[in-house]
């Protein structure tokens, strides 16, 4: 998939409403819902990506998992891009020189609370990571070939607190991509093959 087909098929925002939660999750929408923002980048080039992380193991929430850089909205950003560029720099470092905002995702409600905006971006070759130490054990790819295989996710379950939940794992040699990450990754896919 080219440079301007990624493009044109992440660019604006879903076709359906953008309120709308993901069908992956189970959780109603809520006032107390936290409002936070994820930075699904794309790296595009010969070997085009989606950008992740590992969360260090100390971490009070979501430690060791699998992850988009992003985080809380402040009350001082913008918008949910402007959250989700800030948390990239202070997670990894990426410079928003490098960044190329398109659209976004629907929201995904977490079973911890959450509401997450992905907000969809271009990332270009050759910028430098440099992750905090407190947050970011490792920055990684999903290669875009196995995010456009359909067959790539499977759909595992889990006892939860006395009841069977259903989520999503992708293949990756090293990380364990899975939970909110694996469902919109999921939704991002759909989306570039044009499925929804």
């Amino acid at each position: 998939m080219t440079t301007d087909e990624l493009r044109a098929r992440l660019s604006g925002r879903d076709p359906i409403d953008p309120e709308t939660i993901t069908p992956d999750s189970e959780l109603p929408d809520h006032p107390g819902l936290v409002r936070a923002a994820v930075l699904v980048g794309i790296v595009t080039g010969p070997a085009a990506g989606v950008l992740l992380t590992k969360r260090t193991g100390h971490l009070r929430t979501h430690s060791g998992q699998v992850s988009f850089p992003g985080g809380r909205i402040d009350p001082g950003d913008a918008s949910p891009e402007a959250a989700a560029l800030r948390e990239a720099q202070e997670e990894v470092g990426l410079d928003p020189s490098h960044v190329e905002l398109l659209g976004r995702l629907r929201d995904y409600v977490t079973v911890s609370s959450y509401r997450v905006t992905p907000v969809l971006a271009l990332l270009s070759p050759g910028f430098v990571c440099r992750p905090s130490a407190h947050e970011v054990e490792a920055v990684f790819q999903l290669p875009l070939a196995v995010l456009l295989d359909p067959d790539a996710p499977q759909r595992r379950s889990a006892m939860v607190r006395g009841s069977e939940r259903q989520y999503w794992v992708w293949p990756h040699q090293e990380h364990h991509v899975w939970g909110a990450t694996a469902a919109m990754l999921v939704h991002l896919a759909r989306r570039l093959r044009g499925e929804v």
